[in-house]
């Protein structure tokens, strides 16, 4: 995997040096959103986008901002609680998004008499279980192959933050989405971050302060685009004013 994404322009030709890596050499390369493929090895670009790949999938595709979250089976989302019915809490992803429901037994260890006492407004990180155009996404906290939360669950203390699409996919693919202020400022000050795949950043730095200063830098970052050295300066300034 890359260390950092290569940021690409429509028509753009990707060098052969920039794509996957296969683990399996016999798996063919899968090209998704914002590539295509010219005869005979030629790969192109048909948006403007951040290049992510993926060695073990053979994968690589263009990471883009789109305006509106739809949700997909296997995203990891931020959701709100609105209101409880008898079996589900209904859920907010996003206000232009149909509400989820989210099972009150979709929790590890929950039973009817032990499952979570959710308020409505509270936050919860969940997996979308199902998602199609005709009903509405069902979440799940628990991992189905276990049974565990693997991190899933309700989040208390903290804040959210509001980030573009774009920035959500970017910090939830690790050291390849190319954000490094988190792990600058992580050297120097403590705090938990939880990235929804729906848009939304919840920070938990033990206070507000430095909750308010992490979660502001990675706006920053995403409103203005900063690369490396952008944000290099950026986690100092950060830092000074903690």
């Amino acid at each position: 995997m890359a260390a950092s994404a290569i940021v690409v322009l429509p028509g753009d030709k990707i060098p052969q040096d920039a794509l996957p890596k296969p683990m399996n050499k016999k798996k063919a390369l899968t090209l998704g959103p914002g590539l295509r493929h010219i005869p005979p090895t030629t790969i192109a670009t048909t948006i403007a986008g951040a290049l992510v790949t993926d060695n073990k999938k053979n994968a690589a595709w263009i990471e883009f901002n789109s305006g509106r979250y739809l949700p997909t089976a296997g995203d990891l989302v931020i959701a709100t609680i609105n209101t409880s019915t008898g079996e589900n809490f209904n859920c907010f992803l996003t206000p232009n998004t149909p509400a989820a429901t989210l099972p009150h037994l979709a929790f590890e260890g929950a039973t009817r008499k032990t499952r979570p006492q959710l308020v409505p407004n509270s936050l919860v990180y969940a997996r979308i279980a199902s998602a199609g155009k005709d009903s509405s996404p069902e979440l799940t906290c628990v991992d189905p192959s276990t049974g565990k939360s693997e991190g899933l669950g309700p989040l208390k203390g903290g804040m959210v933050f509001k980030i573009s699409l774009g920035m959500a996919r970017r910090l939830l693919a690790g050291s390849k989405g190319g954000v490094t202020i988190l792990e600058a400022l992580g050297e120097k000050v403590g705090f938990e971050i939880t990235v929804g795949r729906n848009g939304m950043l919840h920070v938990d730095g033990g206070n507000v302060k430095t909750t308010l200063a992490v979660g502001r830098a990675v706006q920053e970052v995403d409103e203005q685009a900063l690369g490396a050295k952008g944000q290099k300066k950026l986690a100092e300034r950060v830092l000074k004013s903690l």
